[in-house]
């Protein structure tokens, strides 16, 4: 029988309308870095938008890893957890190994355009069986009863990666 490995992938994105503390602080934190970042990509203050700025500077795709810097110290906040994705038991379970920052949009002179993305990704996973919208995953265990968890398909949440083993 095979056996699915699966790497969740969850993109939580965060912008002005955000409402969470955590997501605010976020906001806040990388706006103010990426206008301090992209005063090394615009000089001469010719370009307003991040669009713009990549579309005309050199280098400017720079700045998603740049302004991630100031992203670092509030995930480790989330203790190796994934936000807001829950088990069908209302408790956080899915662990994230890896993180990609992205700026979305933004506005040197407008804080309410700025958007940005971070993309969770999960460490591997069992996946069991579909049951209706439910996934049941567990972690890797060798042997003996296995704990698993219900996760229900949501929209930002997909499974990134499958490896099948025979």
């Amino acid at each position: 029988m095979a056996e699915y490995t699966i790497t969740i992938c969850y993109r939580k994105i965060i912008n002005a309308a955000s409402a969470g503390a955590w997501d605010k602080l976020v906001f806040e934190d990388t706006y103010a870095e990426f206008r301090l970042q992209a005063q090394n990509f615009n000089p001469e203050r010719k370009y307003r938008s991040f669009g713009e700025l990549l579309h005309h500077a050199p280098g400017a795709e720079q700045l998603h890893f740049l302004v991630s810097a100031a992203v670092r110290g509030y995930l480790q906040q989330l203790n190796g957890l994934v936000p807001e994705v829950l088990n069908n038991l209302g408790r956080h379970f899915l662990k994230f190994s890896k993180f990609q920052f992205e700026i979305l949009n933004s506005d040197l002179l407008d804080k309410a355009k700025h958007q940005v993305a971070i993309n969770f990704y999960s460490e591997p996973l069992v996946w069991h069986e579909t049951v209706g919208t439910y996934l049941l995953v567990s972690e890797k265990q060798a042997g003996g009863e296995v704990l698993t968890n219900m996760l229900q398909l949501q929209p930002y949440v997909t499974i990134h990666s499958l490896h099948t083993t025979a």
